[in-house]
Parts: C-alpha cells; sequence; structure tokens
C-alpha cells in the first residue's frame, strides 16, 4: 500500500453535488441545486420518505393521532 503523504489530494477534492439531481451545488439553496430541488426534499421529509424503521410498537395516542390523519386526507 502506498504511503499516504504520495495521495495526490487534487483527486480527493470534489465538489458536492445537489442531493436531490446531483447537479453542481448553489451555496444560496445549499445543499441543493435550486428552490425546485429543496422543496422536493421538503416534500420528502413532510411525507416521511425519510423515515427510520422501528421495532417499537406505537401507544394508543400515536395510533390516534395516525387515524385522525388518515381521515383528514381522505376528506381532502
Amino acid at each position: 500500500m502506498g504511503d499516504i503523504s504520495t495521495f495526490d489530494k487534487k483527486k480527493r477534492k470534489r465538489k458536492a453535488g445537489c442531493a436531490i439531481c446531483g447537479k453542481p451545488m448553489v451555496t444560496e439553496f445549499r445543499p441543493f441545486c435550486s428552490d425546485r430541488c429543496k422543496t422536493i426534499d421538503l416534500g420528502r421529509w413532510l411525507g416521511g420518505d425519510y423515515r427510520l424503521q422501528s421495532n417499537e410498537v406505537p401507544d394508543e395516542a400515536e395510533l390516534l393521532d395516525l387515524a385522525r390523519a388518515m381521515e383528514e386526507r381522505k376528506e381532502r
């Protein structure tokens, strides 16, 4: 294995891309490239796409909240 001092640091440095589409990141919308990608990510968070799986059993209050939310969605 090569010596770490001979590692070419230029190869390692890459600009980060947009977290949604991979295009070059824009400082104003960091870590995204546009307001559109920022909004897509927010929608994914609010929609529960970024949740972690768990083996925990929800308590009764959580189940009632979920049932209410599902009923409200049906009414829309």
